[in-house]
């Protein structure tokens, strides 16, 4: 597993330590997805699963900071959603705004 994860030019380091502060971060090179709350850790689990968020990483990247928010969860005894309810959930949510 790799545990080294890759400098991203999408985004900006900086702007998930101001948005999150100095934190834990299951991508601590980008500073994204913090994991130092239960709701964090919810959130980390529910948008690395999202398939644009998926495509930014390797599948070796992705495992590492799958391990991680598991840690955090685990540590914090914290039940993590299952993904693909959090996609379907998602997907609804979007159609009723794009009907709205």
């Amino acid at each position: 597993m790799s545990k080294r994860i890759h400098r991203r030019r999408d985004v900006g380091p900086e702007e998930g330590l101001q948005k999150y502060g100095k934190t834990l971060f299951a991508d601590p090179t980008n500073k994204k997805y913090p994991i130092d709350t239960p709701g964090r850790i919810k959130a980390a689990w529910a948008y690395i699963h999202q398939p644009r968020n998926v495509a930014k990483y390797t599948a070796g990247e992705r495992k590492t900071i799958m391990s991680r928010i598991r840690t955090a969860a685990k540590t914090r005894r914290v039940a993590l959603p299952d993904p693909e309810e959090f996609l379907e959930l998602m997907k609804q949510v979007r159609k009723k705004r794009r009907e709205g």
